[in-house]
């Protein structure tokens, strides 16, 4: 996007109107959009189209991905916390233990796109985080001489926890039904909760709705990409993934298209082609020039 301001200040003669330039805040979040919007990204002046370019692991380097209707997957991060009463690991029977309890409800959560979801609507509950235990417990000795101990949770091996923690993300194409998986969520936290003398509460971390492309704003970019590159180095999608985009938030505001643009293969490159959030990834930088161009002719 820098490039392209480069480039449309040396082409600003030409242009008939006004030109933002709007980078990603917090993408990963799901937060960054929405505060632009609240913020008035949209507003004097209120753009006509807004269009996006991400760049994409594990497709051949130039290659430009354009993917038709909801082209990606909402998206929903939520916690789950459960409450239990931390105790002796000799003793589990004198405390309520909140890692068995999440160990149920994970499992639970399992089972829940298999059977409350129709077998032809996408749909992906994925937990990303477990964690027991709170901040490391040191006991003084004098304490166990003289019995004091109170038990309130510890990182050890022999401390059953007062708290567990249980993060993950909901995927689905449809609005309604990821509001519907995730009020289902906090159900079955608090029922299996309770039925282990426990408690459990669900909450929304952050959110993405799915990312529709404009069929007009995809074929204004589809048509500028392939003047700049060749109809060979275009490539029209007609099914998404389930990965989520920040930038979907913009696509319910007004006309957008949000674009890939390969940034290489393990054929082209040993070095390439890793998945995009793997710690080992590289991109080939070489087709930045690509993406800054697209973004200028498109404008």
């Amino acid at each position: 996007l820098l490039g392209a301001a480069k480039l449309l200040r040396g082409y600003q003669s030409k242009l008939n109107g006004t030109v933002k330039l709007v980078f990603q805040p917090d993408e990963e979040g799901f937060t960054g959009a929405k505060a632009m919007l609240a913020a008035g990204v949209l507003r004097e002046p209120a753009p006509q189209a807004g269009f996006a370019l991400h760049v994409h692991s594990g497709t051949p380097s130039g290659l430009v991905l354009c993917g038709e209707g909801t082209f990606m997957a909402g998206c929903t991060l939520f916690r789950v916390t459960v409450h239990g009463t931390g105790c002796h690991g000799a003793m589990p029977e004198t405390g309520v233990d909140p890692i068995h309890i999440a160990a149920n409800i994970y499992l639970a959560l399992e089972e829940l796109v298999a059977r409350e979801v129709a077998a032809k609507q996408p749909a992906v509950i994925t937990v990303g985080r477990f964690t027991g235990g709170d901040a490391p417990n040191i006991i003084p000795s004098s304490a166990i001489l003289e019995g004091t101990i109170r038990f309130q949770g510890g990182e050890a091996p022999n401390i059953i926890p007062g708290e567990a923690v249980l993060e993950g993300t909901i995927r689905t194409f449809d609005r309604e039904l990821s509001a519907c998986l995730l009020r289902r969520i906090g159900e079955l936290a608090q029922g299996i909760a309770a039925a282990y003398r426990g408690t459990a509460e669900v909450c929304e971390l952050a959110s993405a709705p799915p990312l529709k492309n404009d069929d007009s704003a995809l074929d204004l970019s589809t048509a500028c990409a392939k003047e700049l590159f060749g109809d060979a180095s275009v490539y029209r999608l007609r099914d998404g993934g389930m990965g989520s985009e920040d930038f979907a938030s913009y696509t319910y505001e007004l006309p957008c298209a949000y674009l890939l643009l390969g940034a290489g293969t393990a054929q082209e490159d040993s070095r390439y082609g890793k998945p995009m959030h793997n710690p080992k990834v590289i991109f080939n930088e070489d087709i930045l020039p690509r993406g800054a161009a697209l973004h200028t002719l498109t404008a």
